[in-house]
């Protein structure tokens, strides 16, 4: 099965806009493990505008399923997540003032680099994951900098994916592939909903997570919270295969 990770982002960027600590941010993530969540998501920035440094440090001994931290690699950004010790790091190259990310590594012109970041993580028990394109040669990079994983940056596939299913996924079906030779896991983010989520797993069921929070907790608004994350834990369990034409 397909853990879902919820990314708790969005909930932390509802608190700021008032101050305070309406919606509580720590129990939100508490929620979502109790309502079926595998897995909580955070990205805290550098200038705090959504997570905060203090809420990943109060959430990491709460949690009893996943924790997965993205950023950017930075050294404040790496004493962070050495110091908290997540399940998982998911290294994306995106800049201070991105307003949410916007596209993978480039594995090969990183190497050296990546390279260190995902030793650096290893040999503290931290399970690497790259950010990158639906690209083959992408994969095969993050593969030979000694990731663990990579996390499929789904954009382009869910703003395709309602005029043509078909080719939307055919980019991440050939990077999927690539990701299984090397003996890479295989995650998913960025877009991902209700409307294309199960397609996706469908048609990659060796998927090992997904990675939502922007359309889960815009679901939430209107579903309430248990019933978005449940609503989200029936697609990630549908597992049958679609031919790819």
């Amino acid at each position: 099965m397909t853990r879902l990770s919820v990314n708790i982002n969005k909930i932390a960027t509802l608190r700021n806009a008032r101050g305070g600590n309406m919606p509580d941010v720590t129990r939100a993530a508490l929620d979502c493990e109790a309502f079926g969540a595998q897995g909580i998501t955070v990205h805290p920035r550098p200038d705090e505008r959504h997570i905060r440094r203090s809420d990943v440090r109060e959430i990491r001994p709460l949690l009893h399923t996943e924790f997965n931290i993205e950023g950017n690699p930075t050294p404040e950004f790496m004493d962070l997540v050495l110091e908290v010790k997540p399940d998982q790091v998911t290294l994306v190259p995106d800049a201070p003032s991105a307003l949410t990310s916007n596209a993978g590594w480039d594995t090969t012109a990183n190497a050296a680099f990546l390279k260190g970041i995902c030793k650096t993580l290893r040999d503290n028990g931290i399970r690497s994951s790259i950010f990158v394109n639906p690209d083959p040669e992408a994969v095969r990079g993050a593969a030979a900098c000694g990731a663990d994983r990579v996390e499929l940056y789904t954009e382009a596939y869910a703003r395709i994916y309602p005029e043509n299913p078909e080719k939307a996924i055919a980019p991440y079906v050939a990077a999927a592939e690539a990701a299984r030779e090397c003996g890479l896991g295989l995650n998913a983010g960025h877009d991902l909903s209700l409307v294309n989520l199960d397609y996706y797993i469908r048609t990659i069921p060796w998927t090992d997570e997904v990675s939502i929070g922007h359309a889960l907790i815009c679901d939430a608004l209107y579903m309430g919270l248990e019933a978005a994350v449940k609503a989200y834990l029936q697609k990630t369990e549908q597992q049958t295969n679609i031919n790819i034409k």
